[in-house]
């Protein structure tokens, strides 16, 4: 070989290395968005030998908080992407958040195939989540992050990802509620996955045509090996209409509560295992519910249940499709009157949501009369019951002027209202 030979012959090795790096070569970006709650990182990840073509995902941080319990991933379904990251601004699931110390994972995975690509773990949408969690544990400053335990949540496609991902990491996941899952849902699932309270929601044949038998069949591969698995079936609704996060919130709960580890840690901290002489059984058929030793049936056919309050809970969501707030929701806090000339005032406040209902709006009083609300119509923040979205997705300040006379001396206090009518106390603003 002369010495041309042998320049081209190192130069496409050279090249040859060069590529092989870059296609394995992982790249990610990040921002921070503060909000009135916490803070939002959003991280994208992108990765040559990933069958999708990016990760997006927007994590929830409560203030103040400088260990974390849990990880909320709530993983949208096939052609929802772009709608994900509204979940890191729900201010229901940031309230749920601060409650019990939890990140608030909303992701966005971007794939030429759609849910095809990602739906399975291997396709690069574990690892892009993996990568996440430990990239925000380091910008946050909260080490605990990386290897707390996840509460699962996925749509359609997502209930796909969300179950394949309990059969991958099942000393990952503290609770699975698994929405209409798509594309024929089915795994060898391990041994460690039945110690893992589960959840199906579904529409049945008429209103779930595409997504149905998945649920039926997750439930009985699971059930047959005494899994710890539930399904509901609101028959009334169909695969994109459902009013789920008023069941799953509660389902979630229940489940941390008993699992939750006792203190969170940076270095992986198992969690408890499920009390089962609390559990309950569910009757598909009848609906009726006993506590699981009293049981009269085949109990590997019934519905399992973490406790008696889920058991009804669970209930009424399948006769009613939703669960009534029967509480009311938190007052609000750090009011604020600040005069602007002589016949207007800005009132100023901050709220946490209903953790069982969100926050639907605010009402005004002087002197005891109603005189305005915020926002002026509509509502502060809803969801959708398609993907369970926040809308809008980013809310206004909490701040309005109204008309008060310099000389008028009459009290004014503002009251948050849930989205089932139910109005807090009445908070007094400092003069």
């Amino acid at each position: 070989m002369n010495r041309y030979n042998l320049f081209f012959f190192f130069l496409i090795l050279h090249v040859s290395g060069f590529t092989a790096k870059a296609q394995h070569k992982e790249t990610a970006t990040h921002k921070v968005h503060s909000i009135e709650n916490g803070k939002v990182y959003i991280i994208t990840q992108t990765k040559a030998s990933y069958k999708i073509d990016s990760a997006r995902y927007a994590v929830f941080i409560p203030e103040g908080i400088t260990s974390i319990n849990g990880v909320l991933i709530h993983q949208h379904g096939c052609t929802m992407e772009g709608r994900g990251m509204a979940t890191a601004y729900d201010v229901q699931y940031q309230a749920f958040a601060k409650k019990w110390n939890l990140a608030i994972v909303g992701p966005d995975l971007y794939a030429k195939n759609n849910c095809h690509d990602w739906k399975n773990p291997g396709s690069g949408s574990a690892d892009a989540l993996l990568t996440t969690l430990n990239q925000v544990s380091v910008l946050a400053k909260i080490p605990s992050l990386k290897n707390a335990p996840w509460l699962l949540w996925g749509h359609s496609g997502g209930g796909y990802w969300s179950q394949a991902m309990m059969a991958a990491y099942p000393e990952r996941v503290m609770a699975l509620f698994s929405y209409s899952p798509g594309l024929n849902a089915s795994f060898n699932y391990p041994e460690a996955a039945m110690q893992i309270p589960v959840m199906i929601r579904y529409a049945g044949p008429e209103g779930d045509a595409c997504c149905w038998e998945s649920a039926v069949r997750t439930f009985n591969e699971l059930r047959k090996g005494d899994g710890m698995v539930s399904i509901a079936l609101t028959r009334y609704q169909n695969h994109n209409y459902s009013f789920v996060r008023y069941m799953a919130i509660p389902f979630f709960e229940a489940v941390m509560q008993q699992r939750m580890p006792e203190k969170a840690a940076s270095g992986f901290t198992a969690m408890r295992p499920i009390d089962r002489s609390k559990a309950w059984l569910g009757d598909t058929a009848s609906l009726n519910i006993y506590p699981e030793r009293h049981y009269p049936g085949e109990k590997l056919s019934a519905s399992w249940l973490t406790d008696s309050i889920t058991a009804v809970k669970w209930r009424e969501y399948i006769i009613t499709g939703t669960i009534t707030d029967r509480t009311a929701p938190p007052a609000p806090y750090g009011l604020k009157l600040l005069r602007r000339h002589n016949m207007t005032v800005e009132l100023s406040w901050k709220a946490d949501a209903d953790i069982e209902s969100g926050i639907s709006h605010f009402n005004i009083y002087k002197d005891g009369n109603l005189i305005n609300r915020f926002p002026s119509s509509g509502i502060y923040q809803g969801f959708d019951t398609n993907g369970d979205n926040a809308f809008p997705m980013t809310v206004a300040p909490l701040h309005m002027e109204i008309t008060v006379a310099a000389n008028d001396t009459g009290k004014i206090e503002i009251s948050t209202v849930n989205h089932f009518g139910l109005e807090s106390a009445k908070v007094l603003c400092p003069r």
